[in-house]
């Protein structure tokens, strides 16, 4: 009574849940308990926490769990060892089926695992000996069946030969493949003679197939008699009979009968049926031959038996007997869907409810085992409605992405209501087909590139690129620069963008000093109808390339000028002659300078500092130096490759102003413009003319100049000194670390001037300009007090030095 409540509490369960889905595995026999069989939750798609809430649990019915379930990790595992023999016999394929069921709410799956045959049998025969009688008079050819080996295993692990030793009278036969399961035969083919050899020891043994193989053996003892020439005969070649697979176990199949000539004990009959597997299941009577089911049958296991049943004589001959027992199925059909209308391809963008496949279901069976329910697989914005009787219709159940999912596979599965009940699943391919819902992203939020100066127009600077998640023409995305202006020019005067590419390539050269960086924006525009856009912004830092050479702001190179740096001859070593000034307009390496001393008149009186252009001299001066030195000093940058500037310095080494005239008379500009003889003829007249009357007005001035100090030093009014301007390096270059003024002082107490060094940054400077006859010393940054001169002309010379020279630096924007 309990049983059939449970039962009907399980109907009513089932009817209230689903079939969500089916899994299947496949395993060896004898496997170790504890093993794994599968991740059930992974294959079905559950999570772990689902099994623990939904109390999941194993049903198999009146079958013994071989299996069981682990809700913690949600895997099988053996819970008993599988004999696939005992369990199946000689069905296959052989398989477990059982129900995973889980509650809240309710769920069914069905899980098939297929147990696979080893070789862990090996062939036995019922005895192992056997013994005949066999009268003498037996003709040559006359067969004896010997029972077959026995090998639970199935396939090629079953028995595969026989082998008959010794083969001196007895040869053995093995029925051929079409002559189904009958036994096997020894076949007389020697005459007997009982005085010659009374008794006959005979080994058969039996071979499977399997590897490694394994064999059983059976002796048979042979005692030659004299009579019984008769063999039984049976009634019927071939018995059949009918059994519902549900019969209970005692029902009677059939009756074999047979028959034997002779008479006596040598014409008693008895029926046997051989240890082929079957004789657990169906059972012979000895006397009557009456076959009765002895154990139970399963439809889906096994919908057939052959039998063969053995009928003997006391004298030790033998017929065999075939029967054929059918088995009857209660619940053995699926459910058939058949497809009436389905879409292949449907738009992301349609409403929920729309129908997508409409089906009819058919279950032959009838009653319970007829009626069907289907379900879709978990996951998928879809859901399955039963329209009518036997028909269905699967429909959208929420809005469709297709960039999120392009492909659905739907997989209907519909079952019966037997039980165990039967199901089919088919499984539609379902395309989403795209509408322009995306816009087209860039790869970057934004983009930064550079391109070295003085570039070739055309060049591709570098490439923006743009994903559209759409498809097709939808995703087909193009570039677009939009208008705009860099430092007041249009954008587009400076790059363009390839439309199917992204490729942005520079309009125009480039050139560092002017511009140094830029941006504008990129759109990338769909082909959709209406198009979707987006925009990127780019910036463009142009990279300095080596392309100004050094130019060099002191000392001033002209061509109607002749300058030169007075240092007198007691100069100690490492006195500052003067600094050559370069500035480099480009940037970064390419604007560090160094100087070298290329050319020089006396190499081992002076040198240049690498970095800041500092000549200086590297010993004493001796009376046999020449009062003017030239000395060529180059100006390179550290760029790859390097450029340079060449400045030409002149040097004047005295210490009197006559001096200093009569050798600078003789100066010439540069050799490279002294082309003729008569131009410098000309040169040196002009000279002498000039310096003449130079030297007249400088005496006039003196007395002037003389004449108003005296006034001055007389009065009360404070000497204010001039200081001019400090070069500011505007370029930020470096290469002008130092500021140098130049001062003039003069003393109130002394009518005597001296024109007195400061420290070792002082410098000299005689300036011989062909258009004027002025002359000037130019005093650097430290200060250096001016006695009064100790001739008018040496004070005047001074004076109007330093004069013009600042003049004509302000003019040229140096000071």
């Amino acid at each position: 009574m309990e049983r059939q409540v449970g039962l009907l509490q399980l109907i009513f369960m089932l009817s209230l849940s689903s079939v969500l889905g089916q899994v299947s595995y496949s395993i060896p026999e004898e496997m170790a308990t504890g093993s794994l069989v599968g991740n059930i939750a992974q294959d079905l798609g559950l999570d772990v926490k689902r099994l623990k809430s939904g109390k999941a649990r194993i049903y198999t019915g009146d079958s013994a769990e071989y299996v069981e379930l682990n809700k913690d990790r949600g895997v099988l595992l053996i819970k008993e060892r599988i004999d696939r023999e005992a369990l199946c016999g000689e069905t296959t394929p052989c398989a477990l089926h059982f129900q995973m069921i889980l509650e809240n709410p309710m769920e069914f799956y069905t899980v098939t695992i297929e147990i696979t045959d080893i070789n862990d049998n090996p062939p036995t025969f019922e005895r192992g000996e056997i013994q005949y009688e066999i009268s003498e008079s037996t003709i040559i050819g006359a067969r004896f069946v010997i029972e077959r080996a026995v090998d639970d295993d199935v396939g090629i692990n079953s028995i595969h030969t026989y082998n008959l030793k010794p083969t001196d009278n007895f040869s053995l036969k093995i029925p051929g493949r079409g002559e189904g399961s009958k036994n096997i035969e020894i076949v007389l083919t020697k005459s007997l003679d009982r005085e010659k050899q009374e008794h006959i020891s005979l080994i058969l043994i039996a071979v499977d197939g399997g590897e490694p193989q394994l064999s059983g053996t059976m002796q048979i003892l042979v005692t030659v008699l004299d009579a019984n020439d008769n063999a039984p005969i049976c009634a019927q070649p071939l018995y059949k009979a009918n059994v519902m697979e549900n019969a209970p176990i005692g029902t009677v199949l059939t009756t074999v009968s047979a028959s034997d000539a002779d008479q006596g004990a040598n014409g008693r009959v008895t029926y046997s049926i051989s240890k082929s597997g079957v004789a657990s299941v169906f059972d012979i009577n000895t006397a009557n031959g009456v076959v009765t089911l002895q154990g139970s049958v399963d439809y889906e296991k096994k919908r057939n038996y052959e039998i063969n049943v053995k009928a003997s004589d006391q004298g030790g001959l033998s017929e065999a007997c075939k029967m054929v027992i059918e088995v009857l199925d209660a619940n053995d059909n699926k459910p058939s869907i058949n497809i009436m209308s389905s879409s292949n391809t449907i738009s992301e963008d349609v409403k929920p409810g729309t129908v997508v496949t409409m089906m009819n279901i058919q279950d032959p069976d009838s009653n319970e085992n007829g009626k069907v329910q289907c379900g879709l697989n978990e996951d998928i914005p879809f859901t399955i409605k039963a329209s009518s009787n036997n028909f269905f219709t699967v429909l959208t159940d929420s809005d469709l992405d297709r960039e999120r999912a392009a492909v659905y596979n739907i997989s209907v599965t519909c079952s019966d209501g037997g039980v165990p009940s039967l199901s089919t699943t088919v499984t539609l391919a379902l395309q989403i087909s795209d509408v322009n819902d995306n816009a087209p992203v860039f790869e970057k939020t934004s983009y930064e590139a550079y391109i070295i100066e003085n570039n070739t127009p055309g060049v591709s600077i570098f490439t923006v690129k743009a994903i559209d998640a759409d498809w097709n023409q939808n995703a087909r995305v193009s570039y677009i620069l939009e208008d705009s202006s860099a430092n007041g020019v249009p954008v587009s005067s400076y790059v363009s963008v390839s439309a199917d590419s992204g490729v942005i390539h520079a309009v125009r050269s480039f050139d560092y000093e002017q511009i140094k960086d830029f941006y504008f924006c990129v759109k990338a525009q769909d082909g959709g109808s209406p198009p979707l856009s987006s925009n990127v912004t780019v910036k463009i830092l142009i990279q300095d390339q080596n392309d100004n050479a050094p130019q060099v702001l002191y000392p001033v190179q002209t061509g109607v000028s002749l300058m030169a740096e007075i240092m007198p001859r007691s100069a100690d070593v490492g006195y500052l002659v003067t600094k050559v000034v370069a500035v480099d307009v480009d940037s970064g390496q390419n604007a560090w300078l160094s100087y070298k001393l290329q050319r020089t008149t006396d190499r081992a009186l002076f040198e240049v500092g690498l970095q800041n252009g500092e000549i200086r001299t590297i010993r004493q001066v001796t009376d046999k130096d020449v009062v003017k030195q030239r000395l060529t000093v180059i100006v390179e940058d550290n760029g790859q490759p390097s450029r340079s500037a060449t400045v030409n310095v002149n040097v004047a080494v005295a210490d009197s102003f006559p001096e200093i005239l009569s050798e600078f008379t003789d100066f010439t500009h540069d050799k490279e413009y002294n082309d003729n003889l008569t131009f410098f003829l000309v040169l040196a007249l002009a000279v002498v003319s000039f310096l003449f009357i130079t030297c007249l007005v400088v005496i006039i001035s003196v007395k002037i100049y003389r004449w108003r100090q005296s006034r001055l030093y007389h009065s009360s009014l404070p000497v204010i000194p001039y200081y001019p301007p400090r070069y500011s390096d505007t370029l930020g270059s470096g290469t002008l670390p130092h500021v140098y003024n130049y001062e003039v002082c003069r003393t109130t107490d002394s009518r005597k001037s001296d024109c007195k060094f400061g420290l070792a940054g002082s410098q000299n400077i005689l300036i011989m300009d062909p258009s004027s006859t002025g002359t000037m010393q130019r005093i650097q940054h430290e200060k250096s007090i001016l006695d009064e001169p100790d001739s008018p002309l040496e004070v005047r010379i001074i004076n109007l030095l330093s004069y013009n020279q600042f003049s004509a630096l302000s003019r040229e924007g140096r000071y």
